[in-house]
């Protein structure tokens, strides 16, 4: 048995990386059992597992009941400086676990510059025993970078499977959604949304579909954005844009969102990969999403110029027109279930060699 520290286990894509619970195939010849989260030192939420503990070494060296083979990271290391993450390197070493890194973002969504995300990488990836990616353009730049390979493992399924086997409802309608959410660092709603008004009225049946998280709204918040905020709500003024202000969705209110609408823009200014983008493939939603990072590479997008200090707006009409002409059918829950079963085996025979070889 392989037991792994997971930072986080309780993420969606994590515990998709997992065998379907009651399928008869196996991972591999390993088995692997991946280890609930230690609860972090102030929790605010429920649920909460940031910023991790498995990634401080002082809280490594003081455990006598973490017992685990191998760790691997995934998400939550932005909170460590690059010479903490030495020192958890150098305990992983002292101690022969040896660590496993997913690469998913390298640049991280959530701030604009990148440096010191680049440099906590720089530990990372160079520290671990194997690196993987979603991406074989990911991989190319890992290669380029560090001089590392690293395997490329699909994204799973992120909706339930039982729920991605429900019937989509029919339309006649074409509704072009784009999310605010609440206005994250890499996203950029209002510079698209004319664009997007643009393309919907030049199609049969098109109707614009803008949300935006109430957080942008409440001043004690974290998300607090007036000024954009409220430019984006003179939307309202259009009579083919359905503007929506509400709480953060909850997973079955996302599920039954992207089930609504026919495609949904991304207006992504950085960022690597998404599993916003996974989710609308298991629900038969298309995508239009920015042509920075390996969106295309992940799964069939259209495409449209966007980047950090660039936009062209005529592409990203194209790209919503190619949507409507080129609809998206949902992933069979039947090929994500098998697609999780190789996942899983993947991982296991990663497990399984990174172990030996610190044997």
């Amino acid at each position: 048995m392989i037991r792994v520290a997971s930072v986080p286990s309780s993420h969606a894509y994590v515990r998709h990386l997992q065998p379907v619970v009651g399928d008869a195939a196996q991972s591999g010849d390993t088995s692997v059992v991946v280890l609930p989260d230690p609860a972090p030192a102030r929790v605010d939420v429920p649920g909460q597992w940031w910023p991790p503990r498995l990634l401080d070494a002082q809280w490594l060296a003081e455990q006598t009941d973490v017992h685990f083979d191998v760790l691997h990271v995934h998400f939550g290391f932005e909170s460590f400086a690059p010479d903490e993450l030495t020192r958890t390197v150098d305990h992983l070493r002292a101690h022969r676990q040896p660590l496993v890194l997913t690469v998913h973002d390298l640049h991280n969504p959530h701030f604009a510059d990148n440096a010191d995300h680049l440099r906590q990488l720089d530990v990372l990836v160079r520290a671990a025993a194997a690196v993987i990616t979603l991406t074989a353009g990911a991989a190319a730049w890992i290669r380029e970078r560090w001089g590392v390979e690293a395997t490329v493992v699909d994204h799973p399924h992120v909706v339930p499977l039982e729920r991605m086997a429900l019937p989509r409802a029919a339309s006649d309608s074409f509704v072009i959604g784009v999310h605010a959410k609440n206005l994250r660092s890499n996203m950029d709603p209002l510079a698209v949304m004319d664009a997007v008004v643009e393309a919907a009225r030049s199609l049969p049946d098109a109707t614009v579909r803008l949300d935006i998280d109430e957080a942008v709204f409440e001043s004690s918040s974290h998300w607090y954005s007036p000024t954009v905020g409220a430019k984006l709500l003179d939307y309202t003024s259009f009579p083919d844009v359905d503007v929506r202000v509400h709480r953060r969705f909850d997973d079955d209110a996302l599920w039954d969102y992207l089930s609504s609408i026919d495609v949904s823009v991304l207006p992504y200014r950085f960022g690597t990969h998404s599993g916003w983008l996974e989710a609308c493939r298991d629900l038969g939603t298309s995508v239009v999403a920015s042509d920075c990072g390996f969106y295309a590479d992940q799964a069939q997008v259209h495409s449209f110029r966007m980047g950090i200090d660039s936009f062209d707006p005529d592409t990203l009409v194209a790209a919503v027109r190619a949507s409507h002409a080129d609809r998206t059918p949902a992933v069979d829950s039947d090929v994500r279930a098998e697609q999780r079963q190789r996942i899983a085996a993947t991982h296991a025979a990663i497990y399984s060699a990174v172990t030996k070889e610190m044997r």
